[in-house]
């Protein structure tokens, strides 16, 4: 028997404490993208940055513990926090500024993973200082020319620009963007027309590869070249959505990396995050069957 490829894949931005009414849960967009992604059976690694105390101590030890291997600077700033508050299950969130993640600086580890990387995901939110900034571009210009970097967009309160967002276009093969995300893109470069329509634009203005829309209890939609792919949301009990749509992003990078086809590879996807969706936290453990390989 043919023993499966294990692919390697990077988890870069932030990774912080989500202070939510139920107690303190792990998070981050990349902290939890590398988690899921690392349950699906790649070798994920954490790229960010703690601070020197109590929280940074017990956030690389709950990453341990979960089995999320990272590569983590050590900065003189506080390890990052979140209030969040949810409305419905919803969440909102407080994100407190000038923090560990901000101050990103590259160690050779670091390098050495995302030269090797199958794929790499990122957002905008741990782009909005300088120093996190300009090593998460170097980072992503070491990858290698045929690594999948995916630009989960994940804009949240004030912490993007135009010009973030137009140097991680650049970079990314695959956009993925909510409803409300969509909105400011479209306003920002002028899109009109449908969603369909705006997303395809998006796709062949910026060469990607994959458009993905994420439409929350309206199901989602995959534009990929000439191929589009919708699906409901399944219809569950929702305990919260903290981590769903990182669930949905790591189960879709493992499908374009084993190359499935385009229904396959967005199921995988809703079947997974809808499972997260009945879970509290963005970390759940997986039940035997939603573990891909």
């Amino acid at each position: 028997m043919v023993k499966k490829k294990v692919f390697k894949v990077v988890g870069l931005g932030e990774v912080l404490w989500d202070m939510l009414p139920s107690g303190r849960e792990l998070g981050g967009a990349p902290a939890n993208f590398t988690y899921h992604a690392a349950q699906l059976g790649a070798d994920a690694t954490l790229i960010s940055a703690i601070g020197n105390d109590k929280l940074g101590q017990e956030a690389a030890a709950l990453l341990k513990q979960k089995r999320v291997n990272h590569l983590l600077y050590a900065s003189s700033k506080p390890t990052g926090t979140v209030e969040v508050t949810l409305k419905e299950g919803i969440p909102f969130y407080d994100i407190k500024a000038n923090v560990a993640w901000d101050d990103l600086v590259i160690i050779p580890q670091m390098a050495a993973a995302v030269a090797a990387a199958d794929a790499i995901c990122f957002g905008t939110l741990a782009q909005r200082g300088d120093m996190s900034r300009n090593s998460i571009r170097v980072l992503l210009e070491m990858a290698p020319v045929d690594c999948l970097l995916v630009f989960d967009i994940n804009l949240r309160q004030h912490f993007y620009s135009r010009e973030i967002i137009e140097e991680s276009l650049f970079y990314a093969n695959i956009l993925k963007v909510n409803e409300d995300e969509l909105e400011v893109l479209s306003e920002m470069f002028g899109l009109a027309g449908s969603p369909t329509d705006r997303c395809n634009a998006l796709l062949t203005g910026f060469g990607l590869a994959m458009v993905v829309l994420t439409l929350g209890a309206n199901g989602s939609f995959l534009f990929a070249g000439k191929e589009k792919s919708f699906l409901a949301a399944p219809k569950v009990a929702v305990a919260d959505t903290v981590g769903a749509g990182d669930a949905f992003t790591a189960a879709l990078v493992d499908g374009v990396l084993r190359e499935q086809k385009l229904a396959e590879i967005h199921r995988q996807a809703v079947t997974l995050s809808a499972f997260v969706c009945t879970q509290k936290g963005a970390m759940p453990i997986y039940p035997k069957e939603l573990r891909l390989h």
